[in-house]
């Protein structure tokens, strides 16, 4: 396989902040960080500082031609149309292919340290920590880039490098390999990782705790299709069962004297029980993601949070005018580039891993492996914190109910269930991009529209669903995504 000049996308993102030679210098900080307290600062670097819910809603069937006065985005745009965004600019694909191969070099560097300690054991839980955000970076990677996980072509579809070792040279060649390979690194450096973290932080919400880790490992096996292992993950992370003390509680939020500042506080807090990891990432998403011109207007957004029927009280609908409706879920944090300046660089934290996608995650291992009642009882647990006034009689999901209401769609049950989960999920996650995530995993059909009556189709196997790949990884004689 043909091999890429991977860190020249990292060499072109790392120079934006001041730091055009870090890979060269990457030798002597490695002698600096000679303290398990120092490879831990390093480790805040591990996580991806980009964000994806941009293209990915945009992407989804969450999205519409939301009207002419929304704002104009090539990212919005192009993502919309599924044509290859050329932005480099934050909140684009390349800008998130960079991020994640930055966090991939700091995780890396820090096991070097590691591993060449003289007190090993010293090191281990930063270690553990290394090792799962390194596989976190490479899942999303292999994601949103690669063609979904599928045991009879898994062995053949391109991958993305997954990276073992820190850099040396400004310039080095990688093998692409396929997703196959990507599947069994991710997996070996969980089953190496998740044992060794320790947990031992000051703000667990913004690294790889053991819940976290294993909120992950759910995630990934949904993706592998190893359903007895989500529900071990799963079940891991959560041993005693207490998803529904630990959702994000958004029924206590809903009352008169809650403000718009609090909702947003509350929905990135690190004390956010339901918030297993959370990353700042350089985004102007939290100022643009329900001004879009393709978003959501107010039915779509009230048939999204209104799964089987039941009107989720907690996902209260806020809009700016009378075209744009959407969830309030996000603060925007502005850095001055000085005290007394006007420019600047908009930050917004972003949850990455949380207990409802666990919770979920369980309920669909659960129906995939015809455990109906088990996965009743996970997407009841769930309900039953979003609607207010909850009572069993008009908003318990039965398996009865499910049948009825997905009755004009299929007739076989698993896929009935298959859909009233999908849909739970879509309302929870709603401006999230867990919606493509789980297009791109079910081989979903999209269609899009616009206000002119036009009509796009994107195909259960398009090529476009993978994005492209950094146009620079081309100097290397790499071929890009088909299309």
């Amino acid at each position: 396989m043909k091999k890429t000049y991977l860190y020249i996308t990292a060499v072109a993102l790392l120079g934006t902040t001041g730091c055009k030679k870090y890979l060269e210098q990457a030798p002597d900080q490695r002698a600096v960080l000679n303290t398990p307290e120092k490879v831990a600062e390093l480790l805040v670097t591990a996580y991806p500082s980009a964000n994806y819910f941009t293209f990915a809603e945009a992407m989804s069937d969450n999205a519409m031609d939301v009207s002419v006065t929304g704002v104009v985005d090539s990212r919005n745009a192009d993502a919309y149309f599924w044509r290859d965004i050329t932005s480099t600019a934050q909140d684009g694909p390349t800008y998130y292919w960079n991020a994640c191969y930055s966090a991939i070099a700091s995780a890396n560097q820090a096991l070097d340290i590691c591993n060449k300690a003289t007190n090993p054991q010293s090191y281990a839980g930063q270690k553990g920590e290394a090792l799962v955000a390194r596989a976190y970076a490479h899942f999303m990677l292999v994601t949103l880039f690669s063609k979904a996980y599928d045991p009879a072509t898994a062995g053949q579809d391109p991958g993305i490098p997954y990276v073992t070792e820190p850099e040396k040279i400004v310039l080095k060649n990688y093998d692409r390999k396929t997703v196959a390979y990507v599947y069994d690194m991710i997996e070996k450096d969980l089953k190496e990782g998740i044992p060794l973290l320790n947990d031992k932080y000051a703000i667990p919400a913004y690294h790889f705790t053991r819940r976290a880790a294993h909120a992950f490992a759910s995630r990934f096996y949904l993706w592998k299709r190893n359903y007895d292992k989500v529900i071990e993950e799963a079940n891991l992370a959560f041993p005693t069962n207490d998803f529904a003390t630990n959702v994000r509680p958004w029924l206590n939020y809903q009352g008169a004297s809650v403000t718009v500042n609090d909702l947003q506080n509350f929905y990135t807090n690190a004390t956010n029980p339901g918030n297993l990891l959370l990353a700042e990432t350089v985004s102007n998403y939290c100022v643009y993601y329900y001004r879009y011109q393709y978003a959501m207007s107010q039915p779509r957004v009230i048939q999204l949070i209104s799964p089987l029927g039941n009107r989720w009280d907690a996902m209260k609908v806020y809009s700016t005018s009378s075209t744009f409706y959407f969830v309030m879920k996000y603060l925007a944090y502005f850095k001055r580039s000085s005290i007394n300046a006007n420019t600047g660089v908009y930050y917004t934290m972003v949850p990455l891993l949380t207990t409802e996608e666990t919770l979920l995650n369980r309920a669909e291992a659960s129906l995939s492996k015809e455990m109906y009642d088990q996965a009743l009882n996970d997407m009841n647990t769930l309900v039953k914190t979003r609607v207010a006034n909850y009572n069993t009689t008009q908003h318990l999901i039965t398996d009865a109910r499910v049948m009825s209401y997905y009755g004009s769609r299929t007739t076989d049950k698993k896929e009935a269930y298959r859909l009233a989960l999908l849909d739970i999920k879509r309302a929870e996650f709603v401006n999230e991009g867990m919606r493509w995530l789980d297009i791109l995993r079910l081989k979903m059909p999209v269609t899009h529209t616009t206000s002119k009556g036009e009509v796009f189709d994107l195909a259960a196997d398009d090529k476009r669903k993978l994005l492209q790949l950094p146009e620079e990884v081309t100097l290397s004689g790499v071929p890009l995504n088909p299309r």
